[in-house]
């Protein structure tokens, strides 16, 4: 697949549009990261904790189980918009840009729609969990909560490649990629 170009505005990231979705992806990777951040530190107290004799934080794996499952598709967007899922361009290399852009524009548009598909899944998801009322072992934490970050990183992945794969697809929509 096409790679990309320092020189090129590229695949409409620097459009519009854009200018909304990339504080909205970097906000989702930041509260991610920070949710990890903080189990990484409950964590490393509760081993301290037990080292001391002092008894470790009570339910401390099931956070790192529900923190790590619910913060994993938060930095999906951030992923999409920036390209970073692999790509193998082995077979379109000898292919002319042009051709290749089409060609990722196609890829990125199923990617659109695997994430909504995986979306609406767990959407579904969300709503049978919720119905059941299970709660985790120890701390007694809904199961269900886990789910809503993943239904909005899915979902926002699924908007930003769908975004993205309309003006490598249709050159009537390059409008769309400048500012």
């Amino acid at each position: 697949m096409a790679e990309r170009l320092e020189n090129e505005d590229w695949q409409g990231v620097q459009g519009p549009l854009f200018k909304i979705l990339r504080p909205i992806c970097w906000t989702s990777a930041g509260i991610g990261g920070l949710a990890i951040f903080g189990a990484a530190i409950v964590v490393t107290a509760s081993v301290i904790m037990r080292n001391l004799g002092l008894g470790g934080v009570r339910g401390d794996f099931e956070l790192v189980e529900l923190v790590c499952a619910a913060c994993a598709s938060l930095f999906l967007p951030l992923c999409q918009l920036n390209k970073g899922h692999v790509m193998v361009d082995l077979f379109t290399a000898w292919m002319p840009f042009k051709a290749q852009r089409r060609l990722d524009g196609i890829w990125t548009l199923l990617f659109a729609f695997v994430w909504g598909l995986l979306c609406w899944r767990l959407s579904i998801g969300l709503e049978e969990i919720h119905s059941y009322g299970d709660k985790t072992m120890l701390l007694r934490a809904p199961v269900w909560w886990v789910y809503v970050p993943a239904v909005f990183g899915t979902a926002l992945s699924a908007i930003v490649a769908f975004a993205m794969s309309l003006p490598m697809i249709f050159s009537s929509m390059r409008g769309m990629e400048r500012t």
